[in-house]
């Protein structure tokens, strides 16, 4: 298990890990995550890169204050926390969420930014899974605490720990339990509405960044998507692979929403291509 490191940022604690040595990845998890979704590739990854792999504020073991959960918030905590590490510029990896938020921050930020690798990335299109339009309607405070109660976790954990023990082992379900077991804490639920309300209603994703995708058009990025997720299309990777000039699109057949768990050795080995091609590349042009 890698370890954590904490630090107090704007008098709130985050937790992350940073590991290895080289360039840096930048790595940002999705809604109702932390960065134990990277568990299968960063130990990888960071035999050649920094990785630097921070629970995003409101999730995880990150402090999760009554404040704002939007895209830009998450951005400006991204270059905070890049600073206080002394880190000027990486390549910015996002999954689901964390696409949304990678995007975000090379809008803002674009100074920090080398590359953009998005992993089944929210703000692409309007489909989403109907758990998160329902979840993103009033009321949601109320429902909440009765579909993710704690005597309902316990025994899902146990049954988990026996198929463990089995030998049964399922990435993408091991992702769904974690995220939805995090709901049974209240500032957790309190942070994740607010979160899923600053991007998703009652008609799917309320924010894309289709219209802003020329942007990052001399920035090198790499989509990659499972063509079995059932949380966001696979069709969003390609109509954002169409907006983005010379961008590269992976697709993973019989893979879902999490391709960095269900396909690490792939991601990793699709990861580690991209970086040496757009370093090729860059050392052409200089």
């Amino acid at each position: 298990m890698n370890e954590f490191s904490h630090m107090d940022l704007h008098g709130d604690r985050v937790a992350y890990r940073d590991e290895g040595t080289g360039p840096v990845l930048l790595l940002i998890h999705g809604m109702a995550g932390s960065s134990r979704t990277w568990d299968a590739v960063l130990p990888v990854l960071a035999r050649k890169y920094r990785v630097i792999a921070p629970d995003l504020p409101g999730h995880g073991d990150s402090a999760k204050p009554r404040g704002d959960y939007s895209l830009g918030a998450f951005a400006a905590f991204l270059r905070d926390l890049l600073r206080e590490l002394d880190v000027e510029s990486a390549t910015i990896v996002g999954q689901s969420l964390g696409g949304g938020v990678a995007m975000q921050f090379t809008y803002q930020h674009p100074e920090y930014c080398e590359r953009l690798i998005l992993i089944g990335s929210g703000g692409l299109g309007p489909d989403v899974n109907w758990t998160l339009r329902l979840l993103s309607a009033p009321g949601a405070e109320l429902v909440l605490p009765i579909i993710a109660p704690r005597p309902v976790l316990e025994v899902g954990n146990k049954i988990r720990s026996w198929l463990s023990s089995a030998g049964v082992h399922s990435p993408r379900a091991d992702e769904t339990w974690r995220s939805y077991s995090s709901l049974s804490d209240r500032e957790t639920r309190q942070a994740f509405l607010r979160t899923l309300r600053s991007v998703v209603d009652y008609r799917g994703q309320a924010v894309s960044a289709m219209n802003r995708l020329y942007l990052n058009s001399e920035m090198p990025t790499l989509l990659i998507w499972g063509d079995h997720d059932k949380i966001i299309p696979v069709a969003h990777g390609y109509s954002a692979h169409e907006a983005i000039p010379g961008s590269r699109l992976e697709i993973l057949e019989g893979i879902g929403h999490y391709p960095h768990a269900e396909a690490p050795a792939a991601v990793v080995e699709i990861i580690d291509d991209f970086l040496d091609v757009a370093s090729a590349e860059v050392r052409k042009l200089s």
